[in-house]
């Protein structure tokens, strides 16, 4: 494996076209890159910031093996990765002059890539937060049940949900991401969580 099997591009509409399936392919593990390039795709190339978006690939033999995006200002979220696709994802982002301020993947990912570019640039990783993804078993309706009924949330349930996120921050004893605080239009999701180390 190179660093040339990743494919670098700045059109997330291309990207969905190569990549779309693999993401697709396991929705609740790609819940974030498939909510960014969403949102990219419906509200422009600045939904998150001011500087255009970076998208990769990694392809082998015809085979989509794993992507990443960075929406500067926020961290480089990948999918995952064995140690020798971190390494050559390294190696490409170096050659490439691409910053790296952080890392959102799984807790091996993570780890694996913090490493490699330890090795290909001398910086010093530091563990940012870890979250977990939770999944959903067998659902049990309740009886009796409630009046009312679910809806999407709107803009008007913007300050409702920044006080829940807020208390939750919280009760973690954490900072609040300015992520999730930011301008609404800029960034128009709240988190999902998974198991990963954010580097």
């Amino acid at each position: 494996m190179r660093p040339d099997d990743w494919h670098l591009t700045h059109d997330v509409d291309g990207f969905l076209a190569r990549a779309g399936d693999f993401l697709h392919s396991r929705p609740a593990l790609h819940t974030i890159p498939l909510t960014v390039t969403e949102a990219l795709r419906t509200r422009g190339p600045h939904a998150y910031g001011a500087e255009n978006p970076v998208f990769g690939i990694l392809e082998t033999a015809g085979e989509i093996r794993a992507t990443y995006i960075r929406t500067p200002p926020h961290r480089l979220n990948l999918t995952p990765l064995t140690a020798d696709e971190s390494d050559t994802l390294a190696a490409h982002l170096a050659a490439f002059g691409i910053p790296v301020p952080g890392v959102s993947a799984d807790r091996d990912t993570a780890a694996a890539f913090a490493e490699a570019w330890q090795r290909h640039i001398g910086a010093t990783p530091t563990l940012h937060e870890r979250q977990r993804l939770y999944r959903i078993g067998t659902l049990t309706r309740p009886e009796p049940r409630p009046e009312g009924g679910g809806r999407i949330a709107g803009e008007q349930d913007r300050d409702q949900l920044m006080c829940w996120y807020r208390e939750f921050a919280a009760a973690l004893g954490a900072a609040p991401s300015a992520d999730v605080l930011g301008d609404p239009r800029r960034h128009p999701r709240l988190h999902g969580g998974r198991d990963s180390d954010g580097r």
